[in-house]
């Protein structure tokens, strides 16, 4: 039966704030960056608009990210965020509020879950409920979670790294590490300032990384010119970086990650452990597409890693999914609220 009540799923994202409408898909994928005037607390920009002004607004125009590490570190913010998006969504439809079902992290705490709930409901949904981000990574990587094996998903997003094995619908085994794509520009910003005294911002690391970042060896090592600030003479200034060096700055957050990966295949049934052994374990998340990721997480388990179709997708088509089936999995443990 057709619902004249607009169902959303939104992937929260650390960097990235995607919206799923049912019955139309991914219809919004902005950055998580809000630009607010100060004196009139208004909000000027959303999205990519925002993002641009980064480090470029005069002193009356602040632009941020709402969400840290996965969960809402600034509340107010995020609820004009969110008001902001469903008002262009549902096209300022005042009859009819929506449905909304947000993706948070495994293993966040109830008050952070509140949080995300009374949010959405401050900014206009009718309803919200919570869905793990590994479950909903990997529905939409088109897992066959509802089956009795094993199957383990990776999502490295821009905030936490989210690490489950899964069997019947539920989660046997995970890890919720805030070290993702954000740590990793953080830890290229430090490498450039010691290594060459050169002060960059989160932009330009967040494009050496997608440009020449790697995990893993590369066949043909890439270099690349890198524009900044001397710390020294204090002017602009431009060197060339290799992607052996980033790849020797990034071996801290990278470690970490393959280190959890360990720890929750350790955790692991012996039974599910044989099945993740034969069906591999599947990569989501923008870190997915880090180079040589799936390479050294191979080598470093002896399991097949695979990276998923669309990863920076997968959160919000896997959230798509569940809110379809949301009247008849709302009680259930995969989706709370």
């Amino acid at each position: 039966m057709f619902s004249l009540i607009p169902e959303l799923g939104v992937d929260l994202g650390t960097a990235n704030l995607l919206v799923y409408v049912r019955g139309k898909g991914i219809v919004l994928r902005e950055p998580s960056v809000v630009a607010i005037n100060n004196i009139s607390k208004k909000v000027k920009a959303v999205g990519e608009e925002a993002r641009l002004m980064l480090g470029r607004t005069p002193g009356h125009i602040v632009a941020v990210r709402p969400m840290s590490d996965g969960v809402i570190a600034d509340y107010t913010t995020t609820q004009k965020m969110l008001e902001y998006i469903f008002a262009k969504v549902v096209k300022r439809n005042r009859l009819f509020k929506p449905r909304v079902l947000v993706c948070v992290p495994s293993q966040v705490t109830s008050v952070e879950r509140r949080a995300v709930i009374q949010a959405a409901i401050e900014a206009g949904a009718r309803e919200a409920y919570t869905i793990e981000e590994p479950m909903a990574a990997a529905i939409g990587a088109g897992l066959p979670i509802s089956t009795p094996g094993g199957n383990m998903i990776v999502d490295i997003g821009g905030g936490t790294t989210d690490i489950a094995v899964i069997s019947l619908g539920g989660i046997v085994a995970s890890e919720s590490l805030r070290v993702a794509g954000n740590r990793m520009d953080e830890v290229i910003i430090r490498f450039i300032k010691s290594a060459y005294s050169l002060m960059i911002g989160d932009r330009t690391a967040e494009d050496i990384k997608m440009r020449i970042g790697s995990a893993y060896p590369l066949e043909q090592e890439m270099v690349l010119p890198v524009k900044g600030r001397d710390m020294v003479a204090g002017l602009p200034k431009t060197i060339e970086v290799s992607s052996a060096e980033i790849r020797e700055a990034l071996a801290e957050p990278v470690t970490q990650i393959v280190e959890k990966v360990k720890r929750v295949l350790e955790r692991t049934p012996p039974e599910l452990a044989a099945d993740i052994i034969e069906r591999g374990v599947v990569l989501t998340g923008g870190g997915a597409l880090l180079r040589g990721l799936d390479r050294l997480l191979s080598a470093a388990t002896g399991i097949p890693i695979f990276v998923a179709e669309d990863p920076l997708s997968c959160v919000a088509i896997g959230t798509g999914r569940a809110l379809e089936e949301l009247p008849a999995i709302r009680e259930s443990a995969i989706i709370t609220g």
